[in-house]
């Protein structure tokens, strides 16, 4: 007696002995793209997405790119060298007519209402800037949007955060420089020292990407530098990353206020998962610091880690609190927009270029999951659990909704 198995069995066996359907390898459909840069509207944003020279790559292969007037202006670049890259320049209803809209700020809804249905956006992603009815627009308007901020790397790093996380962590440490010299009425110090003279001490907040580029900066310059942060993992390759041994310390109130009293400068380069950074310093922590010392608070677009930290902007850099000098403007990379315009080109053109060869945004969305984890609206479909449980708004993870369509 046969049983079903046997039978199964012997049915598979049968299908593998007969003549097969030759299967060819489907090739992917490379797409040209139509890329629209508008000009950056947020307050004291000057950075642009794309520079000449990366538009110039986009269309040497086939792209096609608008973009704004003026857009590339507060980073120093003119239409006129757009132009000559290849790029159409036209105003902002022309570029917002593109398929893929790229910019460096979150959209307002002024301009997503002068999107089409569809249309795939690129932009950074802050909760603080996304209010509930803005992602409802983007979900109205079927809108596949996509946080640059949230795109991963082969290596599972955030290439884009990194670069901006480098300009920050560097240029820190030239502002806190500025502002102990007398020409902003410091204290009139050097920020490294010479033979003789001690140098500046320097106390900073987190060994992340800024706190990592912030160190190298402030020993570059010959400063005494002690570094603060409760991973230890992050400690260590940190002193790996500069090659020999410093001062660091999980954060600890008693050392860290007696450390802060002797400092010249301290840096707060902390950063949370998610939601506000945790504030360490506190006010009492501050009116012990020498007067004429300064705080740069990198951290400041989170919440800030100083208890005394209040926003400023870059027309309005700096106060001063119980006698120390206080920088916190949120947007630091936007004072070197040239250099950062630069930083967002290189990962934006390969990018894009890739996208085209893919087929698409949606084709890449599926082979590279790194790309994916960018994703937070798709053709009208919100992605991000962060987002739909702050906001209280439908949403389905991205790799199911795949496989449903």
């Amino acid at each position: 007696m046969i049983t079903s198995k046997e039978a199964l069995k012997s049915l598979a066996q049968e299908a593998a002995l007969m003549p097969q359907e030759e299967m060819l390898e489907i090739g992917k459909k490379k797409k040209s793209l139509y890329i629209g840069i508008p000009k950056e509207t947020s307050f004291q944003e000057n950075r642009v997405a794309l520079s000449p020279e990366a538009v110039k790559l986009l269309s040497n292969n086939g792209h096609r790119v608008i973009i704004e007037r003026a857009a590339g202006e507060k980073a120093n670049f003119s239409d006129n060298d757009y132009s000559e890259a290849g790029a159409e320049i036209g105003d902002v209803t022309q570029v917002f007519d593109a398929d893929i809209i790229l910019k460096v700020a979150p959209p307002f809804k002024k301009e997503i209402k002068m999107m089409k249905s569809h249309q795939t956006l690129m932009s950074a992603l802050q909760m603080t800037v996304h209010p509930k009815d803005t992602l409802e627009l983007l979900m109205k308007k079927k809108v596949t949007a996509i946080a640059w901020d949230f795109i991963k790397d082969e290596e599972e790093i955030f290439p884009i955060v990194r670069a901006m996380g480098e300009i920050a962590g560097n240029t820190s440490i030239l502002i806190a420089a500025e502002y102990l010299s007398n020409i902003n009425e410091g204290k009139g110090l050097m920020f490294g020292g010479i033979a003789g003279v001690k140098p500046s001490e320097v106390v900073i907040l987190g060994a992340g990407t800024v706190g990592e580029f912030a160190t190298k900066a402030a020993l570059g310059l010959g400063a005494e530098v002690r570094v603060f942060d409760n991973s230890i993992s992050r400690l260590r390759r940190l002193q790996d990353s500069i090659g020999h041994k410093i001062f660091t310390s999980t954060v600890q109130p008693n050392i860290l206020k007696s450390v802060i009293e002797s400092a010249d400068v301290v840096i707060g380069a902390i950063r949370s998962p998610a939601g506000r950074t945790p504030c360490i310093v506190t006010s009492e922590m501050v009116q012990a610091m020498k007067e004429g010392s300064v705080i740069v608070d990198v951290s400041i677009d989170r919440g800030g880690c100083f208890e005394t930290s209040e926003v400023t902007n870059h027309e309005h850099p700096v106060f001063t609190k119980h006698g120390v000098i206080h920088y916190c403007v949120p947007n630091i990379a936007s004072r070197v927009s040239r250099t950062a315009s630069y930083a967002l080109s290189n990962i934006f053109a390969p990018m894009i270029n890739t996208m085209g060869n893919e087929g698409g945004a949606t084709p890449l969305m599926k082979r590279n999951a790194g790309f994916r984890n960018g994703t937070y609206v798709y053709k009208g479909t919100l992605t991000k659990e962060m987002l739909g449980e702050a906001f209280n708004l439908p949403y389905k993870d991205i790799d199911l909704l795949f496989h449903t369509f």
